[in-house]
């Protein structure tokens, strides 16, 4: 292996610290500050955790919805803010401590929804469907409801799910629910 003079590294060293753009009077490039409104466009959600979620249809079978999961108070507020598309058979599950009556709007919501309002039992005790992108009305069907899974808009109707279903959680129980 060839070694290089001291006089030559120390150049180099010199060249490069006189290359950087504090060398110039010029500070460097500022790193962007991080979004910190939860429902902000830019704001960089962490990765949810997955499930499924099965649902009984009126007719006696099940359509499995793989979930992501909103278990804490940020990401339940973010919900599906800016989602341009959601496939079928995909949707996300929020989690909440208590059973209470829920009530969720569309801020910021590009997509039509349905939203299907769970209680403790594991019952559908009612859906709010084709819920309208961007706006602000209170939607709920007033029962205390502990679960809300949102599917894209129309597909409850689609496949027969209903009020008095039941559903079936799997890969969600190990899931801490944050108030």
């Amino acid at each position: 292996m060839r070694r290089l003079p001291f006089q030559a590294v120390g150049l180099a060293v010199l060249m490069m610290l006189a290359c950087r753009p504090e060398a110039e009077g010029k500070a460097p490039p500022a790193k962007a500050a991080a979004e910190t409104d939860v429902t902000a466009k830019d704001y960089a959600m962490p990765a949810l955790p997955h499930g499924y979620v099965r649902l009984h249809d009126a007719f006696g079978g099940v359509h499995r919805v793989e979930v992501e999961v909103a278990a804490t108070g940020d990401s339940r507020q973010r919900g599906l803010m800016w989602r341009t598309e959601m496939a079928a058979g995909k949707g996300m599950l929020f989690l909440f401590p208590e059973e209470e009556v829920q009530s969720f709007w569309m801020r910021n919501t590009l997509i039509s929804l349905d939203m299907v309002f769970i209680n403790a039992e594991k019952r559908i005790v009612g859906i709010v469907e084709r819920a309208e992108p961007r706006t602000y009305t209170a939607r709920s069907v007033g029962i205390p409801s502990q679960f809300v899974l949102e599917v894209p808009g129309g597909w409850c109707q689609s496949v027969g799910v209903t009020k008095g279903s039941t559903v079936e959680f799997e890969g969600v129980s190990a899931i801490k629910i944050v108030p």
